[in-house]
């Protein structure tokens, strides 16, 4: 009876398990219904654009410097060092849960000296090991595991997705620098001009020619221009300090070589198949395994209604003399544990409702993300093509109003245009030349937004790996595997 006992239990434990088997682990669900993805981006790239980006998109605007400053801010950025880490913490995790499956073993040594009126000294010493060992029969350890998997999945696509917003900022702030040195230089130009008319103002007052209400007008304009240039100082500043920081470097004594927007070129660049895009947005990918680690939290929530099997085992050793400790006969038991929760007031209940609600939200982030990937790259080639035509048009406006304002300028000087249409003609051309700066800007960041929004050149793989450039000095040490039928 003694033997049949623990077999019986074996044997009916391994039945149930079987029998149960089938309903622990579940598909998980659909996080895209077939409307979701497009045939086809409504908005058309340039038939000469290169289909997806490369991995170092930004060496294609042409500036050394730029593609410089790229690298550093890949291997010295605080936040991608950050999310590195975190990488690192997910795969502690991981490591955490999968432990579980292993046996607990521990073992101690003992001394003791003892000393009782009328029968003296004794020494005891002993050693014990023990060790338990939970069988995961309905599969809650296996789901904490895929749950732990999936999360350093996403903590991987988190962290390219912080390297990709970085290296498009690292761009997006240097050419802002840039710009605002271009438009300081077209601020003093117009300064310049303001103060040749002023001189001949000047003059034209002294010899009785105009009065001094001209003189008033040109004054006031030159000081209003001329207040324009502690702005875009202040501006030029804080855009290089934000630089500095993005590449891990203190703002004093930073600086960027370039001073305007002349010899970067816009890239063209074109998206494939918007079914693509799913699989080169780490964005999308980390919400995706987001979804699959609550799908096995779910799982494991479910699996917590089944008993829970446990395998004990100790062992020990005890003399009254050290020597002779290993001499004695061991002592030792073994058990097994079955055990069930009878009523915990709902709380397994509940677990498993959270976590299907959690789920319920993941697929509904899940769509949201895929549905805003699709809508980055459509506002993105919009808007791309809508300021390269901009530009076209300010850039014709800036050579007509150069003309005006020579014309005038020389009118006036010879007494034939008055001082008003020279202000009027001076102020068109300023107002072009700054605009025309802004739109320059305008065009490259969107044409930046629309690398970002393509993935940066990034593509998920099938073993959670990346196409882009290491990032952060940090390494990943863990690479769990996929769960089969994972996209």
């Amino acid at each position: 009876m003694t033997l049949f006992r623990p077999a019986f239990l074996k044997v009916t434990v391994s039945a149930l398990a079987l029998a149960t088997a089938g309903c622990i682990s579940t598909p998980p669900p659909a996080g895209l219904k077939p409307a979701d993805v497009p045939g086809q981006f409504e908005m058309k790239a340039p038939a000469n654009a290169q289909v997806w980006p490369s991995t170092t998109w930004w060496t294609n605007f042409g500036s050394d410097e730029l593609t410089q400053m790229e690298q550093t801010a890949q291997t010295e950025n605080l936040d991608i060092v950050a999310a590195a880490a975190r990488v690192l913490q997910a795969q502690g995790q991981y490591g955490i849960s999968r432990s579980a499956l292993f046996p607990q073993i521990s073992g101690g040594l003992s001394a003791t000296k003892s000393h009782t009126p009328g029968l003296g000294t004794s020494d005891s010493f002993g050693i014990s090991a023990d060790a338990s060992y939970q069988l995961d029969l309905f599969g809650q350890i296996h789901a904490g595991m895929r749950a732990a998997n999936e999360n350093v999945r996403a903590s991987r696509y988190a962290q390219q997705t912080v390297a990709l917003t970085t290296a498009s900022a690292v761009a997006n702030t240097y050419l802002q620098v840039l710009a605002l040195r271009e438009r300081l230089d077209i601020a003093h130009r117009n300064i310049d001009a303001a103060e040749r008319i002023l001189a001949i103002t000047q003059a034209k007052v002294t010899n009785g020619v105009s009065s001094n209400l001209d003189l008033a007008q040109q004054k006031a304009q030159l000081e209003g221009q001329q207040a324009t240039v502690p702005v875009l100082e202040q501006q030029e500043r804080e855009a290089r300090y934000a630089l500095a920081v993005l590449l891990g470097r203190v703002p004093e004594g930073f600086n960027v070589t370039a001073q305007n927007l002349n010899g970067i070129a816009p890239p063209v660049v074109a998206p494939g198949l918007p079914s693509e895009l799913l699989r080169r947005r780490p964005d999308v990918a980390a919400t995706e395994a987001a979804l699959y680690a609550a799908h096995a939290n779910v799982d494991a929530a479910r699996a917590a209604f089944f008993p829970s099997v446990g395998l004990t085992a100790q062992g020990g050793l005890a003399s009254g003399a050290i020597g002779s400790l290993f001499s004695g006969n061991p002592a030792w038991s073994i058990g097994a544990s079955l055990l069930q929760t009878i009523f915990d007031g709902g709380a397994k209940a509940s677990q498993s409702d959270l976590a299907k609600a959690q789920q319920t939200e993941l697929v509904a982030n899940y769509r949201q993300a895929a549905l805003n990937a699709f809508t980055d790259v459509e506002s993105s080639l919009g808007e791309t093509s809508s300021l390269a035509e901009q530009e076209r048009l300010k850039t014709a406006q800036v050579a007509d109003a150069q003309e005006a304002f020579r014309i005038a300028e020389l009118q006036y000087r010879e007494g034939v245009a008055d001082l008003l249409l020279v202000l009027q003609t001076q102020q068109t051309l300023f107002s072009a030349q700054d605009q025309l700066v802004q739109i320059k800007l305008a065009r490259l960041s969107a044409v930046i937004g629309l690398y970002q929004s393509l993935g940066g050149g990034w593509i998920e793989t099938a073993d959670g790996t990346t196409a882009t450039a290491p990032v952060g000095p940090i390494q990943t040490n863990a690479n769990p595997e996929k769960p089969a039928g994972q996209n």
